[in-house]
């Protein structure tokens, strides 16, 4: 007897030889009664069990009544998904939940010969799932036929209108019979998502699933504060400390896919790249390695990573951080799946920490703030697991006794296991020693008026100062040589105290707890981009020394005016007086701009304020 009430005894059988205990939220809702054969608008996230939902919700349409598909003519079912990876995960899902009720499933995705899903078409199928542009086409060339249609399914349907399929969706639900049911399942349902139901779909039933908002409680925040220049060494130790069996790393940029590809390579990580630029059998390979287990972490930008599924997915890093709540909740949705713990880890310069904050309050997410693994974190994380190993559990067997006692008479059991360790050790990637980087205080806490710097400098606290060999006469600014310090020095504007500008050199403060770390970072040659050369002084810089120029008392005023004297009498100034020929003329020709008598009058010819034709004196 089935657990599942209410759901086709085949489906029930199936969810129960699959290891269901209990339906998810958005599952129970496209259940309820009051649904019935209606259209629904249903809104669930990546990651709550929509497809095995839209399978429940679709079985008594499709079956009629009855226990088992008949032999399969026209589709009676279409589902239509994003892109070609989520269309084959669908119908991976549907095949093993219709397996006992004897359907045909066939999938029509791009990148795949054209000519096989024709004849799988010509063969019959129940369930025709495919992407927008390949499902046009084949109806375009009369090689699906729409006409039995009882139910068309749009999977990630905002997903859908953002990758700019409006098009192809209309012309598939067109092509539609009029008297099917029509289900769009939708993350967020903005006004196109409103507007394209209303369009296509006969009073439909809106379900926000319940229990929706809790769809993260699987999912482990931490925002991790790193120096700019320690982002990739930071993401390494986070890879490093976790081992999971699966790690997602984003990126905003196919280039910044292929440098951390390239990067992580060399570091001996079993890395794979997802990004535009990839051709779709090598996506497949891409996604068919993190599986099977010969790569362990995936790095991809957005729009590559749309609709991917990885089961054993345990840890997704924000190398660059999200641009909008939504692609911070899409990215962090791949993991913490079905029930499964996954950890979200954002990557936060310094520059980016409150803006990283407003992200999470506008996902409704909260974050642990805390520094990235250190290399003695990741370590000491590799000594728990190896303590950890199974193997230890197993006894010796007969096979292994007699080399296990020769090992031990010959090197001693301190010496096998330190031998141990280091084969153990030599197989991963050593951890990354990263700078130290002051902890963030989130807002609503006593924090600071600024993370980046303190507002007074005369308490900077114990310095060493150092002389750049750059100054006002070179055009040398703070705007831009406390980046180039922090850049190239591995420190943040937090190490940095007071900047003297000279017009030959430029003193800069930094802290003695970080300056040998400054010079270490410089490297021996001792100069910063531009041929700048840094020098360590001993002491407080001599603002008298040469190269400051103080203000002299008896230099001469300009132009040889005479010094400025404060009592010295207001000077009075006469009016001048007429030329002889023009005292008795008008007040105008008084004037001494006033235009003399006689003179022609003439336009410069070309002149773009004026015309072109050139007037003659009178």
């Amino acid at each position: 007897m089935s657990n599942f009430e209410g759901i086709v005894p085949a489906l029930a059988a199936a969810l129960e030889k699959r290891g269901y205990a209990e339906l998810t939220p958005v599952q129970k809702a496209v259940l309820a009664p009051e649904l019935g054969q209606a259209d629904a608008l249903v809104s669930a996230q990546t990651g709550s069990g929509k497809t095995v939902a839209f399978g429940l919700a679709m079985a008594p349409t499709l079956l009629g009544g009855v226990e088992r598909f008949t032999h399969a003519a026209a589709p009676l079912a279409l589902a239509v998904a994003p892109t070609r990876e989520l269309a084959l995960q669908v119908t991976r899902e549907l095949e093993w939940l219709y397996e006992l009720t004897g359907a045909a499933i066939a999938s029509c995705v791009g990148g795949m010969d054209m000519r096989t899903e024709r004849r799988a078409l010509e063969r019959g199928a129940h369930i025709v799932v495919g992407t927008p542009g390949r499902l046009r086409d084949h109806i375009a060339r009369h090689s699906l036929d729409m006409s039995a249609l009882k139910a068309v399914v749009l999977d990630e349907a905002d997903e859908m209108l953002d990758l700019g399929f409006r098009e192809d969706l209309e012309f598939i639900l067109d092509a539609a019979p009029a008297e099917r049911r029509t289900l769009m399942f939708s993350a967020t349902v903005p006004r196109s998502i409103a507007t394209l139901a209303q369009g296509y779909q006969r009073n439909a039933v809106r379900i926000s699933a319940a229990g929706e908002e809790k769809q993260h409680l699987d999912i482990e925040y931490r925002a991790l504060s790193v120096a700019p220049a320690d982002r990739e060494n930071a993401i390494i130790n986070v890879l490093r400390y976790y081992e999971a069996k699966n790690a997602l790393v984003f990126c905003n940029t196919r280039a910044a896919v292929n440098h951390l590809t390239a990067r992580f390579n060399n570091r001996n990580f079993s890395v794979v790249a997802l990004s535009g630029e990839l051709s779709q059998n090598e996506r497949s390979h891409a996604l068919q390695a993190m599986r099977d287990g010969r790569a362990k972490v995936c790095i991809a930008t957005d729009v590559a990573a749309r609709g991917i599924d990885l089961p054993n997915l345990e840890l997704v890093v924000h190398a660059d951080l999200p641009t909008n709540p939504e692609t911070l909740l899409h990215r962090s949705g791949r993991t913490g799946r079905a029930g499964r713990k996954g950890v979200s880890a954002l990557i936060v310069p310094n520059s980016a920490r409150r803006r990283t904050e407003r992200l999470l309050q506008s996902a409704g997410l909260k974050a642990t703030w805390a520094s990235p693994p250190s290399a003695d974190d990741v370590l000491r994380r590799d000594d728990e697991r190896i303590l950890a190993d199974p193997a230890f559990e197993e006894p010796v067997n007969e096979d292994e006794r007699g080399f296990v006692d020769t090992l031990l008479e010959k090197h001693g059991a301190e010496r096998v296991a330190a031998a141990f360790v280091r084969m153990c050790r030599s197989s991963r990637s050593a951890p990354e020693d990263l700078l130290d980087v002051a902890p963030f205080t989130p807002s609503g806490e006593k924090f600071a008026r600024r993370d980046e710097q303190p507002s007074r400098r005369d308490d900077f606290g114990a310095s060493v100062w150092f002389s750049l060999s750059v100054g006002r006469r070179q055009n040398a600014e703070p705007r831009w040589l406390i980046p180039m310090l922090c850049r190239t020095g591995g420190i943040t504007k937090r190490e940095i105290g007071a900047i003297k500008m000279q017009p030959e050199e430029t003193f800069v403060q930094i802290s003695a707890d970080w300056a040998d770390r400054f010079l270490a970072a410089i490297g021996p040659d001792r100069k910063l981009q531009n041929n700048i050369v840094v020098k360590r002084l001993e002491g407080t810089p001599d603002l008298s020394r040469a190269g400051y120029q103080p203000p002299r008392p008896d230099k001469k005023p300009h132009r040889g005016k005479g010094a400025f004297d404060p009592n010295a009498p207001k000077p009075k100034f006469e009016k001048r007086a007429a030329p002889a020929g023009q005292r008795d003329a008008g007040a105008s020709e008084a004037k001494p701009w006033a235009k003399k008598a006689g003179k022609p009058k003439f336009e410069t010819s070309g002149s773009p304020k004026h015309k072109k034709s050139k007037k003659r004196p009178a």
